[in-house]
């Protein structure tokens, strides 16, 4: 004797089920709940399970690039990192979508000023990434990005360049962060 798919074989699924890729859900009693459209997910509403348009499924993913060890100072220059995007990507916008942060803060005066590109162009328009003297993190800096090239696009080149240090150059242990969801 197999088992015939019938998980409820006293009361029998087939009495509420009718369409192939019918569920049966229970509120006060075992009841149908028909297979959801193409692009639907089941989630669950107010304690049943309900179909919902994929849509609102993202796939967040956060790529942390190091663009310096941790002990050298960094210094203004291009090409402190250049890699190729393994995936397409849509950046979350202002410093949602992309950070910056350091092992060792800059002092004194000044911000640490990151431009990043695609295919040798800004992904910023007039407001670069910064991180302001004394802070580890872009994450709450004077002047968020302004980022302007939210699509990045698979295999694409990504060059991070330094284009000024805060006035004691201290900073160490560069690294960048691109957050947003695959496309």
């Amino acid at each position: 004797m197999g088992f015939n798919g019938d998980l409820y074989q006293e009361s029998g699924a087939d009495v509420v089920m009718t369409t192939t890729g019918d569920l049966v859900r229970y509120d006060s009693e075992r009841e149908r709940y028909g297979i959801g459209s193409t692009n639907q997910v089941l989630t669950v509403v107010g304690g049943l399970p309900a179909w919902a348009n994929a849509g609102h499924v993202t796939q967040h993913r956060a790529l942390e690039v190091a663009c310096s060890d941790e002990t050298t100072p960094i210094t203004v220059a291009d090409n402190k990192v250049k890699f190729r995007m393994p995936f397409a990507m849509t950046l979350s916008t202002g410093e949602a979508g992309v950070r910056g942060s350091l092992s060792t803060v800059g002092g004194t005066s000044g911000t640490t000023t990151i431009d990043i590109t695609m295919n040798g162009a800004s992904i910023f328009t007039t407001d670069l990434l910064t991180i302001d003297d004394g802070d580890s993190t872009s994450v709450g800096a004077t002047t968020e990005p302004n980022t302007t090239t939210l699509a990045l696009l698979d295999n694409s080149e990504i060059i991070v360049n330094v284009d000024a240090v805060s006035g004691s150059g201290a900073e160490c242990g560069l690294k960048i962060q691109l957050i947003g969801t695959l496309t």
